[in-house]
Parts: C-alpha cells; sequence; structure tokens
C-alpha cells in the first residue's frame, strides 16, 4: 500500500508538470450583461471580446516623446507584434493610441489584443509575450504589463506558507504525541495526500476551468484536513495501545473507529462543498469541487495509506521520544477538560448566554457586508500587474485599471452618417481653398510653384491630419446616428471620465467602444455607474430604435458575480445547512442534537464573517497583515467560507457528539456524559484545531488578497469553533436539553436506516474489549 501510494503520487506529479497548469477565472453568468456582451463580442468581433492588455512605460529620466525612449517604444510594439497570439500592438504615438501618451509624457501604454482570452491564457504563454518588452527595458524604461496578461504572471507562491504551516503543525504534533515517529506520520500522509490532490487539480484543468485560487484552497484545506483526520486515528491508536490492545488488532479498530468518524465527517466537508454545485455559478461549482477534491483525498489516505504506516512502523511508534513540557503525554491523563467540563455544565444558562453574546458582538460588522470583486490594487507592489495598476492611476487616473465594454446590437445594419459625410466633404473643400489662398500668397512672395504648394501643405497638415481623421470616422458605420447618439448619452453620464471612438464588425451588426469610469474598479461608486448606465442611460438612449446595448468587461462581470451571489448565498446556506441536518440526524438520530449543531455552526460563521468584514471592508487592522487599508470583500469568498465552515464544523462536532452519545448510552446521565465526551475528546479537538488555525494563518502573509480573506476567515472561525462554540456553547446547551436532547420521534426512528459512525454494534457483536476513546 506505501509503495501504491507513492508510485502514484510521484507519477501524478510528473505527469501533472508535462501537461502544465492551467487555470480559468471564469466570470461566465448565463443571463447576465456581461456575458451577454462578451457572446456578442465574440460573435461578432472576436478581437475585441477578450479586452486590452496595457503595457505600461515609465521615464525615467526626460520624456517619453525624447527621440531615445520613442525608439524604443517604437521598437518594443515591433517586437510585441511579432510574438503568438498577440493580434495588434498599438503604439501611444499612433493615431489610434495617441490617448495612451500621459499629459506630461512621461507614461504611457502600448494597448495589447491577443487572440486568447483570459481562460485560455497560461503563464508559459503569458511570458513568453512579455519577453517582447525587452527594448523598453533594455533602453531603461520602467516597464510594467497590466490586464489578464500581467495578473497571469502576478500569482504569489504558496511554498512559504506551506512551510510555516507544516512547521507549526510538527510542534503541535509533538506536543499532543510525544514522539517524532508518530508526529511525521500525520505529515507524510498530508504531504502525500497534497501532492496527489494538486496534481489531480492541475489534471482537471485540462477538461474544465479551474480558477485561479483553487490551487492554492486545495492546499489550504488539504493541509489542515489531512493532519487533522490522521491526528485522530493516531491518537486512538496510541491510546488502545496504552490499554493493552495487541498492535495489528490496534490498528484495525482505530482505522475501523475513528477512521469511520473521518470518513463520516469529511463525507459532510465534501456534500457541504458540492452543495455549491446548486448556486449554478461556474466560479463558485468549480472551486467548490477543486476543495472536496483536498478532503476526498485526504479521507482515503487517512484511512489507506495511514494503517499502513502505522502497520510498518509497528511498536516504534513510541520511540523517539520527545518531551517538551513538564511530563511526557504518554505518562499522565489530562484532568484539565473534565474540570472546565464540569464548570461549563454546572451552570449552562450562564455559559449559553455568554458564548452566544460573544459570537453576536463578533458578527455586528456582518451587517454592513457588501461584496466586491477582486483588486489588483492590493496585490503586492512587487508584481508587475501591480505596478502597471499604479503607474495607470498616476498617469490616467484610477479608472483606466478597468474600463467598461460596450457592446451594441444593429436591427437594421449600421451606416454612415450622411450628415457627417457632407460636413467632412466641406470642410475638405474649405481646407483645399485655404492651401490654395497660401499657395497665392507664396507665388506674390516670389516662391516657385512646387514651394509655395510645400508651404500650404506643412501649415495646414495638422488640420489636414484632422480632417482625415474626421472623414474616416464619417464614412464608417461607426458614425451611425444610433450608435453616436449613445456614445454621445454615455460621455454626458457622472462619472465617466471618457469614452473611446466605437469599432464596428464588417457587416455593421454590432459595435463596440470602451467606457472608463473616474472611480475604481472596486469602488462601489463604479458599480453604482454600471447600474445607472444599464437602469437609465443605454434605455433611454436607445428607446425608439432596434439597436440593444450590454455593458461588458470584467469589471462588469465581477459586479454581475456580486448581485449573483447576493440572491443565492441565503438559499446555499439552506441547502448546506439543510444536507448537514439529514446527515447528522441519520447519525445520532436525534433531532435536537442536529438542530443545535446547525444554530450553532451558523453562529459561528456569522462571527467569522464579521471579523473578515472588520479586517477588509473597514480596514481595522489591515495593514498588520501586509495590506495598504481596506479592500473590497470578493464576492465568492464568504460562499465558500460557509461550504467549508460549515463542513469543518460538522467534523468537531461529529468527534465530540460520537463520544458524548457513547457516554450517554453507557450511563443514561445526560450530564455526565457531556463532561466524559468533552474531557476525552479536548486535547485531541484542540490540536486539530490548533493545526487548522496555524496552516491557514500561514497564508495570510501570501500576496494574494483573496487567499488573505480565506486565510483570515477560516482561522478565526476554526478559533472560534473550537474554543467559544466546541467547549462552551455546545456542552452548556447540551446540559440544558439534558435527556430531551436525545429524543426521536418513533414513527422517524422506524423508517431511518441505523448507521453507526464508529462501528460500536459490530464491536459488541465480535466480543471483545470496546474500543477505546480518544483522549
Amino acid at each position: 500500500m506505501i509503495a501504491v501510494w507513492i508510485v502514484a503520487a510521484i507519477a501524478l506529479f510528473v505527469g501533472s508538470r508535462s501537461a502544465g497548469e492551467q487555470t480559468s477565472d471564469n466570470l461566465r453568468l448565463p443571463g447576465t450583461g456581461s456575458t451577454k456582451s462578451t457572446d456578442l463580442l465574440e460573435a461578432k468581433l472576436p478581437h475585441q471580446a477578450n479586452g486590452t492588455n496595457p503595457v505600461v512605460m515609465q521615464a525615467r529620466q526626460g520624456k517619453l516623446t525624447d527621440s531615445t525612449n520613442k525608439k524604443a517604444i517604437e521598437d518594443t510594439v515591433s517586437s510585441l507584434k511579432k510574438e503568438p497570439h498577440v493580434v495588434s500592438a498599438v503604439s501611444p504615438f499612433s493615431q489610434e493610441g495617441s490617448a495612451a501618451l500621459s499629459k506630461d509624457k512621461k507614461i504611457a501604454y502600448i494597448s495589447l489584443t491577443l487572440d486568447v482570452s483570459q481562460a485560455d491564457l497560461d503563464k508559459s504563454t503569458a511570458e513568453k509575450i512579455i519577453d517582447g518588452e525587452a527594448p523598453a527595458r533594455n533602453a531603461g524604461l520602467k516597464v510594467a504589463t497590466g490586464g489578464y496578461l500581467g495578473q497571469e504572471v502576478s500569482k504569489p507562491s504558496t511554498e512559504t506558507s506551506e512551510a510555516i504551516g507544516l512547521a507549526a503543525a510538527v510542534i503541535i504534533l509533538l506536543f499532543a504525541f510525544g514522539t517524532a515517529t508518530a508526529m511525521a506520520l500525520p505529515i507524510i500522509t498530508a504531504v502525500l495526500g497534497l501532492v496527489t490532490t494538486l496534481s489531480l487539480i492541475i489534471f482537471l484543468g485540462h477538461t474544465a476551468e479551474i480558477p485561479t485560487v483553487a490551487p492554492t484552497l486545495a492546499t489550504m484545506i488539504g493541509l489542515g484536513v489531512g493532519i487533522d483526520y490522521a491526528l485522530f486515528i493516531v491518537t486512538r491508536h496510541k491510546l488502545q495501545l496504552r490499554e493493552g490492545i495487541e498492535m495489528r488488532e490496534s490498528i484495525a479498530r482505530a482505522t475501523a473507529t475513528a477512521g469511520g468518524a473521518v470518513f463520516f465527517a469529511g463525507t459532510t466537508v465534501v456534500i457541504a462543498l458540492c452543495s455549491l454545485a446548486f448556486s449554478g455559478i461556474p466560479l463558485v461549482r468549480t472551486l467548490g469541487f477543486a476543495s472536496a477534491v483536498a478532503v476526498l483525498i485526504a479521507v482515503i489516505t487517512a484511512n489507506t495509506l495511514l494503517p499502513a504506516l502505522l502497520g510498518a512502523l509497528g511498536p516504534r511508534i513510541n520511540s523517539l521520544r520527545v518531551k517538551l513540557g513538564r511530563t511526557h503525554p504518554d505518562d499522565h491523563q489530562p484532568h484539565g477538560w473534565r474540570r472546565w467540563a464540569e464548570r461549563v455544565t454546572l451552570k449552562p444558562w450562564r455559559w449559553a448566554i455568554a458564548s452566544t453574546v460573544f459570537l453576536l458582538v463578533l458578527a455586528i460588522p456582518l451587517l454592513q457586508l457588501q461584496l466586491g470583486q477582486n483588486d489588483v490594487g492590493a496585490l503586492s507592489k512587487s508584481t508587475t500587474a501591480r505596478q502597471a495598476y499604479d503607474l495607470i492611476t498616476k498617469g490616467f487616473g484610477v479608472g483606466q485599471n478597468g474600463p467598461l465594454l460596450i457592446a451594441t446590437k444593429f436591427g437594421t445594419p449600421a451606416k454612415p452618417d450622411q450628415s457627417q459625410v457632407n460636413k467632412a466633404n466641406q470642410q475638405q473643400a474649405q481646407l483645399q481653398q485655404q492651401q490654395q489662398q497660401i499657395t497665392q500668397q507664396g507665388l506674390a512672395a516670389g516662391l516657385s510653384q512646387q514651394q509655395a504648394q510645400q508651404q500650404a501643405q506643412q501649415q495646414t497638415s495638422k488640420q489636414q491630419s484632422q480632417l482625415e481623421a474626421q472623414k474616416k470616422q464619417a464614412d464608417s458605420p461607426a458614425s451611425d446616428p444610433r450608435l453616436t447618439t449613445l456614445e454621445d448619452d454615455i460621455k454626458k453620464t457622472p462619472g465617466v471620465k471618457s469614452v473611446s471612438p466605437a469599432t464596428t464588425d464588417k457587416k455593421g451588426d454590432a459595435a463596440v467602444f470602451t467606457v472608463v469610469a473616474t472611480t475604481a474598479p472596486s469602488d462601489e461608486k463604479t458599480e453604482n455607474l454600471v447600474n445607472h448606465l444599464r437602469d437609465s442611460v443605454i434605455p433611454d438612449a436607445t428607446k425608439g430604435t432596434d439597436l440593444t446595448a450590454t455593458v461588458g468587461g470584467q469589471t462588469a462581470a465581477y459586479i454581475d458575480l456580486a448581485k449573483q451571489i447576493s440572491k443565492k448565498l441565503p438559499s446555499m446556506i439552506a441547502i448546506v445547512v439543510g444536507l448537514s441536518f439529514i446527515v447528522l440526524v441519520l447519525a445520532f438520530r436525534s433531532i435536537l442534537v442536529p438542530l443545535k449543531a446547525a444554530i450553532a455552526n451558523l453562529l459561528s460563521v456569522a462571527a467569522a464573517y464579521g471579523v473578515l468584514t472588520a479586517v477588509f471592508q473597514k480596514g481595522w487592522g489591515a495593514t498588520w497583515i501586509g495590506l495598504d487599508g481596506s479592500i473590497p470583500i470578493v464576492s465568492f469568498v464568504p460562499l465558500l467560507m460557509f461550504a467549508i465552515l460549515f463542513g469543518l464544523s460538522m467534523d468537531y462536532e461529529v468527534f465530540l457528539m460520537t463520544q458524548i452519545q457513547d457516554h450517554w448510552k453507557e450511563s443514561g446521565n445526560a450530564r455526565r456524559a457531556v463532561v466524559d465526551g468533552l474531557a476525552t475528546t479536548g486535547r485531541v479537538i484542540t490540536s486539530a484545531a490548533l493545526i487548522m488555525v496555524f496552516v491557514f494563518s500561514s497564508f495570510i502573509i501570501n500576496g494574494d488578497p483573496i487567499v488573505k480573506e480565506f486565510g483570515v476567515g477560516l482561522a478565526v472561525a476554526i478559533a472560534i469553533d473550537a474554543t467559544v462554540v466546541r467547549c462552551m456553547l455546545v456542552p452548556a446547551v447540551m446540559a440544558l436539553l439534558d435527556r430531551s436532547a436525545w429524543w426521536m420521534p418513533r414513527w422517524l426512528d422506524r423508517i431511518l436506516p441505523r448507521i453507526s459512525i464508529e462501528g460500536e454494534e459490530y464491536f459488541e457483536e465480535r466480543g471483545g474489549p470496546a474500543p477505546a476513546p480518544v483522549k
């Protein structure tokens, strides 16, 4: 079994590296304006559907218009055009790209259009395209790449976080087990499981659209639950050995009992994560599936690889003893948890009310929660995407970082505005007359015919170029009055900084132009602008015409995502809670125990949401975790957090309530069962929770703000759940419920299948010593 796991892990790792990692932040949401816009552009103007990627340059000395700098930029434009997947590279010195040069002429950007979307762009391709920026870099210009091209190469690594999390787990496991050999087992299973998980996710990325943050999220969850599940089984095994059970029998019993609980607990987490499929949101669904893979692999390794390792290690599991405190863990039975349990159950009303009030106070900021979007401005300043963001903000305003795409569809093909064509022709005639006059004046001054004409052309060259551009625009279908009316109305809208000239397809069936807001992409005012354009400006401008228009682009897509998640969040909470309730009813054959668990977990999650809102949205202590200030809470973070936390909270619920139920069946004394259950599980649940907290907290140092939000939210939630909920609220409520906690309607008891989490009935029928409780 050990050989199979090692070979499989190596084979998957090598194969996945050969296949290459491919992730995609699929923001498509059927029926939303942003998706309709993308679909229209992909059908009619495919190159514009992906938007542009700015290659931003800043002059370290002088101006970009200086001959040396200008040549370097033009060379860069030529170099980028030769790179694969580059459709166009617009120079800031061209007529088309003139708006890409700042007023002080120190900052400019090349607008890069690719034939690959964000979903299809991989890191190696992005790096190859960025290599085309070499001329500007070699000339001493400061160069930064923005857009989804820059974001692809700005993903922070997770190696440091993983190392910190594993180091913390090693220390905690040494305290819990007291032997280096036992400590190594959860680490080995977790690492092998994580390698397998990440390799599988890479393979899945070639068949499904796996979000960028999925591997990191899977790493966080995989490490945490992988170590925790192994911890529960090894703890049970060591305890049974101490009570005299034979080695192989102990391994089998630990796998059957604690392993069964691990299987059941892991199943609840997988169910919670897979239930995200009901959201109907591709990004959320695939994140849920990727996280579920991590949990599933952790359950499998705990029940297959770990027993094999225990068998190979045999009696050597107690070797290499490490004494980190005054006494060794194997040399005494802790009584602190029993005393604590007796204190809580002695005055349950006091502890129930105090813990509930504490959780509600932490949850208060949740009332002001606003779902936002991923903010590139919160990335580390060492990344090229953040540098591009800052340079564009400095040179062109913060709104330029997230332009809106207005995609329009004509009922009848667009045609040039004849009045504009006539006007351009009149201006052309006037300019020719002016040139003739200047020529006549030159002849009168004694110039030759050729010299006089050259003088006329020189004096009117600027007017000539402007007129040619106007005439080209007038002769284009983009001058259609239906389209220009829409553009003019949007230009006048408060919050709009600029509107670019429209581009139409060859048939004149569709057009697209960009709108730049005065505010940042993640700003609430930008969201209000998008809503105003959709609800008022566009309908009024297109009323009475056969023109339809939608607002798209990445900024609009994130706004649509936040709206969809806000609508889906209540129903998703109901689905997860409902499924978990059913699973616990089957497990414990009780109505009030699952109901208590659901309410307690909801309070725990609400408190974590409150802390998340306070830290990120309000900015309380944001600088302590490496942020410059407050940032939006990315819309899918709370939804994913709920599924993850509700599932993980059920882990501790299962391990605690299983012990309480066993003691209740033995003694028939409800209060004594609560005390014994908490006393026997307190140390192992605390150790497991500490490992989770440290693993999740280690990812706070990650440069990705989304990962920081997950790290803070999950760490705080697990800490709250393992202390306030599991050690105060749950035992207090169970003491208050007394015997009624295990009430079950007879009719329901008859029709429900009987499930034994740790196989008590099997051991009772088999005879022999009963499985030892976890301590």
